[in-house]
């Protein structure tokens, strides 16, 4: 079976079946060669509140059903990930311009994700509470009724699934709003699963488009939680509108993360992390190491290292042979790129490696020698860009990590892992990954930042889905009905 043949999905967007999208539909573009491999339903707002009004009748039938139910659809949907991992791959290498293993990566995690929400509908509910009166007292999680999911471009599968799988297992209904640059990858291969999977009619809608159909989604009454994954700035007016309305959002936004290279390492070992740190899937991760903390006595020849493995890493398609880095998602991304490595290389900084561009492939770029405020270090790249810093003392590292608005992830390279851990303790973070660089992701993991990387870890592990896409609600049962003086 074809899971995603693309007569099904040209032109439409999915909720109670395939229905044509009333705001038309746009082409799915290979990055790599500019072909056009399809197209796919762009949602207005009149699609955004028809899905709303479907999915709260929808929600409440779902909620009903028995835990059993709903766990033995996010299974079969964790099996059809990975019994259609090489067609769901192939989407993800062209439309996003991922190398294979990446791509390998995004269906594994995206099954895993469906199993590990299937485990959570079993997981207990709620607690007993203390009363003074004479009655049972409970506090009970219940679903919040509708979650709007909002997905980014750069890893499709995993952004999205990591929200819909828990929200949807836990007896909410979702409206998917994928990239439509990402439409197929980050939601027409959900879509698809999880109707394969035997998901009831009107439980999952997924509507590819642009930033008034996310305002759509966002403003809509009846969609009660919001979970956001993308840029800082866009997050900012999510969390404004979210706030205005009373509604919850959950932000996971961008990074500037920092790799701490302490003066005791295997040089080669360190060199080989930071180098797929910043350049794993052309650098677009929110997590990318975008900071290359090294210390002063090893920097020159960390950075005489690094740029050269940049140099002989292969750039090109990757459905066309074996590279290690493929295209940026579009002319506009790669501009951003180039613009910050040429004004900070205008500003002082010394271009080890890279710089340069043929079409939407980027080489791998080593910065070094940067000044103070060099726009490649202290803003979020999102490229394949290292730009690498001295410092001399561990207190020195601490507060360079530290100097950044984001906090997302954190990598420490050292012998001494107490030593690591006791730097970990000193810089604000969400993440931190000791001998280890700042790009990893796992199902059963919290994730998320602080500061202007989001609000904190909402995503991953059973405690922090089941507080995400449910409401506390407090019950009290008693016998009789009290008597009251009036």
């Amino acid at each position: 079976m074809t899971l995603m043949d693309a007569k099904t999905w040209t032109g439409q967007v999915f909720g109670d079946g395939w229905n044509t999208s009333r705001a038309g539909d746009a082409a799915v573009v290979e990055p790599a060669t500019g072909a056009e491999l399809g197209r796919v339903g762009i949602a207005g707002p009149e699609d955004v509140a028809a899905a709303a009004v479907r999915a709260v009748r929808a929600q409440r039938e779902w909620a009903a059903a028995s835990f059993e139910e709903r766990a033995a659809v996010l299974r079969r949907a964790g099996r059809l990930f990975e019994e259609h991992a090489a067609e769901i791959d192939d989407w993800v290498v062209r439309e996003t311009g991922a190398v294979r293993p990446k791509a390998e990566l995004e269906t594994h995690i995206a099954a895993q994700e469906c199993y590990e929400a299937a485990a959570l509908v079993s997981q207990p509910l709620g607690e007993i509470l203390p009363t003074s009166k004479k009655r049972l007292s409970l506090a009970r999680r219940v679903p919040v009724g509708v979650v709007g999911v909002i997905a980014p471009f750069n890893f499709p599968l995993i952004l999205a699934i990591r929200s819909v799988a828990p929200a949807l297992a836990v007896g909410n209904a979702v409206i998917l709003k994928p990239d439509p640059r990402t439409a197929v990858s980050g939601g027409v291969a959900i879509a698809r699963v999880f109707e394969e999977a035997g998901l009831p009619p009107g439980l999952l809608h997924v509507l590819p488009g642009g930033a008034e159909t996310g305002q759509a989604l966002v403003g809509d009454p009846l969609v009660r939680v919001i979970s956001f994954t993308g840029s800082t700035a866009a997050g900012r007016a999510v969390g404004e509108a979210c706030g205005r309305l009373l509604k919850r959002a959950h932000l996971e936004l961008g990074g500037n993360s920092a790799l701490i290279v302490l003066d005791d390492v295997d040089l080669d070992l360190a060199v080989s992390a930071g180098a797929w740190g910043s350049f794993l899937h052309q650098g677009q991760i929110c997590m990318t190491t975008g900071r290359h903390l090294v210390h002063a006595s090893i920097v020159e020849e960390y950075v005489a290292r690094l740029a050269e493995k940049a140099d002989h890493l292969p750039v090109g398609d990757p459905m066309g042979g074996q590279v290690a880095l493929g295209p940026l998602i579009d002319a506009g991304q790669r501009d951003k790129v180039h613009g910050l490595v040429t004004a900070s290389v205008e500003a002082g900084a010394r271009l080890a490696a890279g710089g340069t561009y043929e079409g939407l492939f980027y080489r791998p770029t080593v910065l070094a020698d940067l000044p103070a405020g060099a726009p490649a270090y202290t803003q979020e790249v999102f490229g394949p860009v290292a730009p690498v810093m001295p410092f001399s003392t561990v207190e020195e590292a601490a507060a360079l990590a530290s100097d950044s608005e984001y906090g997302l992830s954190l990598g420490i390279l050292t012998r001494d892992v107490m030593k690591g851990l006791a730097l970990a303790d000193l810089i604000p973070t969400g993440i931190v990954h000791i001998n280890d660089q700042t790009v990893d992701d796992e199902a059963t993991a919290p994730f998320g930042g602080v500061g202007a990387s989001g609000t904190g870890s909402r995503f991953g592990g059973g405690r922090a889905n089941i507080e995400a896409f449910t409401e506390t609600q407090w019950v009290t049962m008693q016998g009789d009905i009290a008597r009251y003086p009036f």
